[in-house]
């Protein structure tokens, strides 16, 4: 296997999971301020509502509105949410309810960093290869990486919302290549969506793999974890 000039990774689910799931957190921070909802409901709920959703671009938009218009964007996801499950009109301020949950997930609690991801990016940082992300995340990525200690590992990291695009249209990852001056023959790209990370990847010409965390593996560019790409230890 070639040695890439360039690895992509996708953030959440590849990198950083979410502890417990979205409705539970979700769940927790409403009962804090008065509202019961049942965690399993809400988090069915929040991915009904977060997979009908359009895409979070904002193309055109000035730089330094781009902000506003990704709290904006979560705020409905989140209202939809509640209101799916029936819950939306008890709370008193709901504004200010959400302020406080998208500041939540800007800082570690939320997340944990998947067990082979340190050793594997420390693996290949040590092998030369630069690392960047491709992500559908917004800006309060810059904040988690940094908080979860992986800010160190990558040389560039590509939003949609910034960038105008999202995976898996192919101008994120043409994006992402020209951060590092990379022919897609000589990058690849990681993540465990099949249509945003592995056939956006490989319909814009990378070397693509899906990964598949705690799920049978069958498809042959299909692996279990980060490690399973990394070099087998001898004996």
């Amino acid at each position: 296997m070639q040695q890439p000039k360039v690895i992509f990774f996708d953030a959440v689910g590849t990198l950083f999971g979410v502890r417990g799931s979205v409705g539970q957190i979700y769940g927790e921070l409403a009962r804090q301020v008065g509202v019961e909802v049942e965690a399993a409901s809400l988090n069915q709920a929040f991915f009904q509502v977060f997979q009908s959703a359009p895409k979070a671009v904002f193309p055109g938009v000035p730089a330094a509105e781009i902000p506003r218009y990704e709290f904006d964007w979560w705020q409905t996801i989140a209202a939809q949410s509640f209101e799916r499950v029936g819950v939306l009109h008890q709370f008193s301020d709901f504004p200010g309810f959400f302020a406080k949950l998208y500041a939540y997930f800007a800082t570690a609690e939320p997340w944990f960093v998947y067990a082979d991801v340190l050793d594997s990016l420390e693996y290949w940082q040590g092998l030369g290869i630069e690392l960047g992300i491709l992500s559908n995340f917004d800006r309060r990525l810059y904040s988690v990486l940094a908080v979860l200690d992986l800010a160190q590992f990558f040389t560039s990291v590509t939003i949609s919302t910034e960038i105008g695009f999202a995976k898996p249209e192919p101008q994120i990852f043409a994006a992402g290549l020209e951060k590092h001056h990379c022919s897609t023959d000589r990058a690849w790209h990681i993540g465990d969506s099949f249509v945003e990370d592995y056939q956006g990847a490989i319909a814009a010409g990378l070397t693509a793999y899906w990964l598949q965390r705690e799920a049978v593996v069958t498809a042959p560019t299909a692996i279990a974890s980060l490690s399973a790409l990394l070099p087998a230890a001898p004996g």
